[in-house]
């Protein structure tokens, strides 16, 4: 099994990586076209005159709109299939990892750490596999978009907005290290409860008091993973309003004074909406990149140490069959 993440993720699916990729790029590039649109529609509608050119807009609207989500729903289901194949590929590998041990070798430890690598720590993994490259180029795509053409509306309304998100450059990865630490110290802990509760047929009756503390500690890094992960949510949405209220404070004020047009506003209001969701989605990724990271080199170790039989009481594969010799004939 290769021992970092991106080995993995190109050795099980690099080609379907290199499709969503480029559905991705389709999806990025047709992202500013809507809010031209929008701008358009809106500074019509306040001219007055013709109304066959709002319909024409109107309509084109829509048949983006309809292309963007169709690709968007292929490239869906496409990552969800890689998905579930890269899960099958995993809990394949840790049972025939398991089937490989002899009965009289594999300790009650060995088989809570299958267990819980089949049944816990393997979905996350191969959920990440789906969205590892797609996502961040279709997420940092979009922002790169949007953000070149609010500044080819407006310049300094665009730096406005930019400034509104730039302290999250450095909040979000402070406070992911921290989610890190947690998520890595409670996959510890888990693997020492699924091996305790599979020793456990041994005392049956028994309230095992030290399970009963690593139980307590899962639920305190659990706790502590809430508390920073919606901390980080809320100041993410607190910089995304005031980045509206100074657009629509500067927006404001430029329409008053002539210096742009109403539907430049507008469209800036509805590219900050664009930009708050690929910017949510780029975190959430960066965050699951991280704890994927941690879960994915525990079980990397677990299984490259289970193949090469090097931890005393993990036991050693039966040895294979002996093969009929070849029969040869006419």
């Amino acid at each position: 099994m290769p021992q970092s993440l991106p080995g993995f993720i190109w050795r099980i699916s690099g080609r379907h990586q290199i499709v969503l990729s480029a559905l991705s790029i389709i999806v990025f590039l047709l992202s500013a076209a809507p809010l031209e649109v929008q701008r358009r529609i809106v500074n019509e509608a306040f001219k007055g005159g013709i109304y066959k050119p709002i319909l024409v807009l109107a309509l084109a609207y829509v048949g983006l709109a309809l292309a963007e989500g169709v690709i968007k729903l292929a490239m869906n289901v496409y990552r969800g299939w890689v998905g579930e194949n890269a899960l099958r590929w995993l809990r394949r590998s840790v049972n025939r990892l398991q089937a490989g041990l002899a009965e009289d070798e594999s300790t009650d430890e060995a088989l809570g750490i299958e267990t819980s690598m089949m049944l816990a720590e393997a979905e996350p993994i191969a959920g990440f596999v789906a969205s590892s490259v797609s996502e961040p180029l279709l997420q940092g795509g979009l922002l790169l978009t949007v953000f070149g053409y609010m500044i080819y509306l407006q310049p300094f309304m665009a730096l406005v907005a930019f400034a509104v998100f730039s302290p999250q450059i450095v909040i979000v990865p402070v406070m992911q290290r921290a989610i890190n630490r947690r998520v890595a110290r409670r996959i510890a802990t888990l693997r020492e409860v699924s091996a305790a509760m599979v020793g456990a047929r041994a005392n049956a009756g028994a309230l095992d008091l030290l399970q009963e503390e690593r139980i307590d500690r899962v639920f305190a890094f659990n706790m502590g993973i809430f508390k920073l992960k919606f901390s980080m949510n809320f100041l993410m949405n607190l910089l995304h309003h005031a980045g509206t209220a100074g657009v629509l404070g500067i927006g404001g004020w430029f329409v008053v004074t002539g210096e742009t047009e109403v539907g430049t506003v507008v469209a800036f209001i509805s590219g900050l909406a664009k930009i708050n969701d690929p910017w949510g989605d780029l975190v959430n990724w960066f965050r699951d990149l991280s704890s994927t990271s941690t879960r994915y080199g525990l079980i990397a170790d677990a299984m490259n140490t289970l193949a090469a039989h090097d931890v005393p009481g993990l036991g050693r594969p039966r040895p294979a069959p002996a093969q009929p010799a070849a029969v040869s004939g006419s």
